[in-house]
Parts: structure tokens; sequence; C-alpha cells
């Protein structure tokens, strides 16, 4: 079963403090430990961490016509910083592993599971 490690985080402010560059080193060395270990289980399909939220540009087609705009659909303190996909056997597994997820030490771990995945070209439930 595929589970979603969606993890949310305080978003750096403009001019607001910002982690020290051997903070940034530790946390970039945990993170890549925990996909290794991760990948080492044979759980990984994949991870992606996000630019932060003012580098985003939403569009949508709402009201009939397609609207790109600069920035994030909402401000929010805290907000979508990546997301770890894992492939294991229960949800106490997805869990287990959100456990040892090194960004919950400053951020959020919401843990869902895939209600359909695109894989090998089609569409499949679990």
């Amino acid at each position: 079963m595929r589970y979603s490690l969606v993890f949310h985080a305080p978003e750096p402010q403009e001019g607001g403090p910002q982690p020290s560059a051997e903070v940034m080193a530790e946390m970039q060395k945990l993170m890549s430990d925990y996909a290794d270990a991760l990948y080492s289980a044979g759980v990984f399909i994949a991870a992606e961490m996000l630019e932060p939220q003012q580098a985003t540009t939403t569009v949508t087609r709402r009201g009939g016509s397609v609207v790109i705009e600069d920035g994030p659909f909402a401000a929010a303190k805290e907000a979508l910083a990546g997301v770890f996909v894992i492939d294991v056997e229960s949800r106490d597994a997805a869990l287990a592993w959100a456990e040892k997820f090194p960004g919950t030490s400053y951020g959020v771990i919401e843990v869902r599971a895939a209600a359909v995945s695109y894989i090998d070209g089609r569409w499949v439930q679990p």
C-alpha cells in the first residue's frame, strides 16, 4: 500500500531569523540518511522537498478561463514543505516510518494512504 508522508513546516520569514549553515547541513544529512534508510528497506518510491511558498505559482480554471498567479493559494505560517511516497504493508508501518522523519523536530508529518496510484501507465487502486 502506498502512503504519502506529507511534510508541513514553518515558512522562513523574509528578514526573519534563518537557520545557520551548520543547522542546514545537519538537517540535510539527516534527510539523506532517512531517504537512504527508506531505500535500503525497499519501501522508497519518491521524495520531493519543495521551494518556499514565495516561489509558488497557482493555476486555476474555476471561473471558466485559466488564471495564472504568482504566490501561494493561501498564506499560512506552516506550509507544504515536501512529500515522501513509500510502499509499505500497513498503516502501522507507514506511521513507524513517519516517526523516524527528521523534520518532525520542527514540523509535522501527515500520513495519508493513496486512494489510487498511477503505476506503469495505468491507474491502480490498492
